[in-house]
């Protein structure tokens, strides 16, 4: 039976258009001389040609194996006849970063990669414009806006230093809400604009910034209440886990309390994977916030442990990536303004001036320009898998990127 068009397992019947006529290498016998199963050395029936003018009882000459048209995730034969990883898959077209199937980890990091060699002027032009400006203000409030928090008395009662770590961590919240609000419009605008930049780069299709822009700038306003919401109920989630404990106060307060933030951010880490592909669903389908919530529960359902692992691996390798770049830029800061090194050797806290601020905030610019296409990119990528997996999507963007049945470049259809 064929397994997709153009394309025969061995020892099944010819592949569609193949002809009927192309001699095949004779089935091996046993000791009886019964033929068995094909060996697992044969080469794949559609290498094989017909045999050319020669000595009967001689063989002819070997002919040698034609690489796939699209090579990329194909287990082919390997050296000496042998069969290559993944051998009997069907080879998967593959128009731009990633192959046109199912995807592996490792694919999908690539993918977010390769997208960002591929367009990497399109890229770096959004993200580096995003995260200067959003270091700019993050400067400006951390040195004119942001308060000192409050200090916990270490000889103080239980009560009281519950009372004042809820203070401590009420003023933390008011000092990051500025940063925090720079960060999530900072975040609208790249995921906007890259969303569309790495599903051209599925297709292999050129674009450019403005291209990226008009298509994204429509749908800005739904997109930015989508990026508030998640938050929000986040907060409200761990408020509502810490509040009881916070309440009761004495020490079965702080161990409610703690127990109470516990299960809050269990609860918040199962909505954020949940909704984890919402932001794409959002973008590509031109769904609305709550509709684009119901999608991205539906893709994800049944595979929260797969989507929950790569994501967790995608924040561990940026946040390397930001420790990499951000730590000699930090250590350069702190040898220059010596405001800083002497307020951490008081052990107080130290006050940074400008020349720490800014040469950090210049590490801050090189990381996040590095790794917010990467988060963005694995982000989209996984929602296309997903869809892939669930939706047969792989189909529909073969057509659109103008191939064929068999993976050969076509010509689109209209509207595609």
């Amino acid at each position: 039976m064929n397994d997709t068009p153009g394309w025969a397992s061995p020892g099944s019947a010819p592949s569609d258009g193949q002809d009927a006529s192309v001699p095949r290498p004779a089935e091996p016998a046993d000791d009886t001389g019964t033929p068995t199963k094909w060996s697992k050395t044969q080469p794949p029936p559609g290498q094989w040609s017909p045999p050319s003018a020669q000595t009967p009882g001689q063989p002819g000459p070997t002919p040698p194996h034609p690489a796939p048209a699209w090579g990329a995730g194909w287990g082919g034969p390997g050296q000496g006849g042998a069969p290559g990883p993944a051998w009997g898959r069907p080879p998967a077209a593959k128009p731009g970063v990633i192959p046109l199937r199912p995807l592996g980890v490792g694919e999908i990091l690539d993918g977010a990669v390769s997208t960002l060699r591929a367009h990497w002027r399109t890229v770096l032009g959004v993200t580096l414009a995003v995260a200067v400006v959003t270091q700019i203000c993050d400067i400006l409030v951390v040195r004119y806006l942001v308060p000192e928090p409050g200090q916990i008395d270490p000889e103080a009662t239980p009560s009281e230093a519950l009372s004042q770590a809820g203070d401590s961590i009420r003023d933390s919240l008011f000092s990051l809400a500025p940063t925090t609000v720079i960060t999530l419009l900072g975040t609208l605008f790249t995921t906007a604009v890259l969303t569309m930049v790495v599903s051209r780069s599925i297709l292999g299709r050129p674009v450019t910034l403005t291209e990226a822009w008009q298509e994204a700038r429509p749908r800005l306003p739904q997109l930015l209440g989508l990026t508030l919401l998640l938050p929000l109920a986040a907060v409200v989630i761990m408020g509502v886990g810490v509040a009881p404990g916070i309440l009761v106060g004495s020490t079965a307060g702080v161990l409610l309390a703690v127990l109470g933030g516990l299960i809050a951010l269990v609860v918040i880490s199962w909505l954020m994977v949940r909704y984890a592909l919402a932001s794409p669903a959002l973008m590509l389908e031109r769904q609305g916030i709550g509709a684009s919530l119901r999608r991205s529960a539906k893709l994800v359902r049944g595979s929260w442990w797969r989507i929950f692992g790569i994501q967790s691996l995608t924040l561990l390798l940026t946040f390397l990536i930001t420790m990499i770049v951000s730590i000699p830029f930090a250590i350069v800061a702190l040898a220059t303004d010596g405001s800083g090194i002497d307020g951490l050797v008081a052990g107080s806290t130290p006050e940074y001036g400008w020349t720490y601020l800014i040469i950090t905030g210049i590490g801050a610019v090189i990381a996040s320009s590095i790794s917010y296409p990467i988060s963005a990119g694995v982000t989209v990528l996984l929602y296309v898998d997903q869809r892939i997996r669930r939706e047969a999507l792989d189909l529909e963007l073969a057509r659109a990127a103008g191939l064929t049945g068999n993976g050969t470049p076509g010509t689109a259809t209209p509207g595609s």
